[in-house]
């Protein structure tokens, strides 16, 4: 990466997949952001999204993007404990604020990290300045009725156990709900499902529908220092 340093495959658990890429700036951090890649937990790795550490970088944080173990070999609540490892991990590594971004399933996971059930330590929660939850999955209940969810295995349960929107957000959470306004209408209604839900219940939340992006678009604002996107998550 031109702006900075990498360190790759970085471990923080014991599992194939537990690896995380670290990309530094060439000075001190001014603190950490974590990149949480999605595809439904079914899908991809940290290697598909190397380059969207670009604009956070350049803004002199650094970035972690992890790699987890999929589903069906894992479940969304295994998912989120091994997040939660990697989040501490790349916390050890980079002093300063913490600031999460997920996209997707990724979202879901972003926004899991900073609920009451949050498997994140007490430290590390105390870091966290800013979330952004990028077309993010909230209510996993929609999902059970889906043909996917014969490798998710989401059951009743798991869903209220793991879905960010039937939970209480941590105490001065700071969350933003984006998505492209061209996103899918299930997607769309998730995102504002969030915000207004926890907007009642004490957290600081707000909606962004950004023009002229949908579900594949809407990360590349992360490329660009000076994009909107890349602001809002170093507010």
């Amino acid at each position: 990466m031109a702006a900075g340093l990498a360190r790759p495959d970085i471990p923080y658990a014991d599992g194939d997949r537990n690896r995380l890429d670290l990309f530094l700036p060439r000075g001190a951090p001014s603190g950490l952001v974590v990149f949480v890649h999605g595809g439904f937990w079914l899908r991809l790795d940290k290697s598909y999204w190397s380059h969207l550490a670009y604009g956070a970088v350049s803004c002199g944080y650094a970035v972690a993007i992890p790699s987890y173990t999929l589903c069906p070999a894992n479940r969304i609540s295994g998912i989120t404990r091994e997040i939660g490892a990697a989040i501490e991990r790349a916390a050890d590594l980079v002093q300063g604020p913490i600031r999460l971004i997920g996209h997707s399933a990724g979202g879901h996971l972003a926004s899991r990290m900073v609920t009451e059930t949050s498997p994140l330590p007490p430290h590390v929660r105390e870091r966290i300045a800013h979330t952004i939850s990028v077309s993010g999955l909230h209510d996993l209940r929609p999902l059970m009725k889906t043909a996917m969810n014969n490798q998710l295995n989401i059951d009743e349960e798991e869903a209220r156990r793991e879905s960010s929107a039937l939970l209480h957000p941590l105490p001065g959470t700071r969350i933003t709900c984006w998505a492209g306004a061209a996103e899918r209408s299930e997607f769309l209604r998730q995102n504002t499902l969030l915000a207004n839900i926890w907007k009642g219940l004490g957290a600081e939340t707000e909606v962004v529908e950004e023009p002229d992006r949908h579900h594949f678009n809407v990360l590349d604002g992360l490329l660009d220092s000076n994009h909107p996107l890349v602001a809002r998550l170093m507010i």
